[in-house]
């Protein structure tokens, strides 16, 4: 298994700043380079955290964030293949984890030697295994969650939701232990707020190197906002 086959496994699957319903996107205009890109969302504070609720549109593939009729955050997501879909329905988050990696794919390590594969299939004695980062998991069913990754334009993920490594922390913020999702075909949000949201356009791009990809908690792995989490509104 290629390591582009991982990352096409695992994190599914223009320029200028765009102002929508009070949400600035950022994007970048370079066409390759080293995941992530600068693309980014701003993200603002709930007055009241209780309130907040996700809604995802598969259709559109867009994360709604929202506190009563107020966005908190509008930002493009990928979701599952055919075979391997998202699921729709109303959940609640069960659990989140700053720093988690897949138990399924990933990497063996033996010294010097990083060699991508599956976890049940090591390349022979002496390797340990290590998985590849998905950072700020958020779950919402078990074994479905959202968390970092390229955000393609088509669907492209074994089921979980992926958000762009940029946004992936301000989602993370705004959301807690049952927080409601609600997971649709489509949401009427879709004709308005999520209408001309930019899209990312690094999904391309390669990954960082291995051994950063290995190396300490998994939420290191990718450049993440410079800015803070949550902006006053």
């Amino acid at each position: 298994m290629t390591k582009s086959r991982l990352r096409a496994l695992l994190l599914g699957t223009a320029s200028g700043i765009a102002l929508l319903t009070g949400c600035t996107t950022t994007e970048t205009t370079s066409t390759n380079g080293t995941f992530p890109g600068n693309y980014t969302v701003v993200a603002y504070k709930p007055k009241d955290p209780s309130a907040v609720r996700v809604k995802v549109s598969l259709e559109n593939a867009m994360i709604y964030v929202m506190e009563g009729d107020r966005p908190l955050l509008v930002t493009p997501c990928t979701i599952g293949v055919p075979g391997k879909s998202t699921p729709t329905g109303a959940y609640h988050v069960l659990d989140k984890e700053k720093d988690k990696r897949s138990a399924s794919y990933g990497f063996w390590v033996k010294g010097g030697q990083i060699i991508v594969g599956e976890s049940t299939r090591a390349p022979g004695s002496g390797y340990h295994y290590v998985g590849y980062p998905m950072p700020y998991w958020v779950e919402f069913k078990p074994e479905y969650g959202f968390h970092a990754g390229a955000v393609w334009p088509v669907p492209r993920s074994h089921g979980c939701i992926h958000v762009h490594p940029n946004v992936a922390p301000k989602f993370f913020a705004l959301v807690h232990s049952g927080t409601p999702v609600t997971i649709s075909r489509s949401l009427p949000e879709d004709a308005t707020i999520g209408k001309n949201v930019a899209r990312p356009k690094d999904y391309t791009w390669k990954d960082p190197v291995a051994s950063l990809l290995i190396s300490g908690p998994s939420s290191h792995s990718f450049t993440g906002p410079q800015e803070p989490a949550l902006a006053n509104q």
